[in-house]
Formats: C-alpha cells, sequence, structure tokens
C-alpha cells in the first residue's frame, strides 16, 4: 500500500495561489532574435549618467513613441523606465508595426564601446513570444 498513488483533486486556482504570474509563465516564454542595432540618440540626453550603469546582458524595454520627427518611433529604456535613447529610424519600421499589432518586444545590451565623446551600446532585439 506504499507504493499507491492518491489522487488530489486541484484546479487552476490552487496551482497558481501565492505565485505570481510572471513566474508561472516564464517557463512558456521564448524570446526570439530578431535584429542587432545600437540606441540612437544617447547624445542628446537630459541625463546622459543613466549609461553609466548599462551592462552587457542588461534586458532593456522598448516602448512605442508618438513622436513628430518619427511616426515609427521606439522608445528603449532601462528596468527603471529612464530613457536611454530610441531604436534607429533605420531600423524601426517593421519593429513598430509588430508593437502596434500587440507583440511585445524586447532588447539585450549585446555590447558597449566607449567612442572618445560618447558610448556605442549595441543592442539585440527579441520578440517575447508564449
Amino acid at each position: 500500500m506504499a507504493n499507491e498513488l492518491t489522487d488530489y483533486e486541484q484546479n487552476l486556482v490552487t496551482v497558481v495561489d501565492g505565485h505570481d504570474l510572471s513566474d508561472i509563465i516564464k517557463p512558456f516564454i521564448k524570446e526570439i532574435h530578431l535584429f542587432d542595432s545600437y540606441i540612437a540618440g544617447t547624445t542628446h540626453l537630459e541625463d546622459a549618467s543613466v549609461l553609466d550603469n548599462i551592462k552587457e546582458g542588461e534586458s532593456l524595454l522598448l516602448r512605442r513613441e508618438d513622436n513628430r520627427f518619427d511616426s515609427n518611433a521606439i522608445l528603449i529604456l532601462n528596468e527603471q523606465d529612464k530613457k536611454l535613447g530610441y531604436v534607429p529610424e533605420k531600423d524601426n519600421t517593421v519593429f513598430a508595426r509588430l508593437m502596434d499589432a500587440g507583440k511585445i518586444l524586447k532588447a539585450k545590451v549585446n555590447r558597449i564601446e566607449d567612442k572618445g565623446y560618447m558610448k556605442v551600446i549595441g543592442v539585440g532585439i527579441y520578440l517575447v513570444d508564449l
């Protein structure tokens, strides 16, 4: 009798109770690498000190912006919601269309280079798929 199976009646609520939703869906999330680019506009930041704390491998947020200069503008933000710059205009059309269609995109820092008075921050752009 010690090796008998016990049937426990559980529903979804009891399985997820006490767990954060992001912890529950994390095993089902795939990040699909779409493109490598860089953060544009870093020399025009009001507070350029936000760039000092960026590290390779860091995840960054992408958010569409209503912008009179570029109808496809995509902001790049750090995890604290601080503006780092933009996806370059030459690269943003397809990503803007994906985001406008409800797709979730993110960026990850893949290289950091000091170029004299400015910092070049390379990013990979990823589609977050469930």
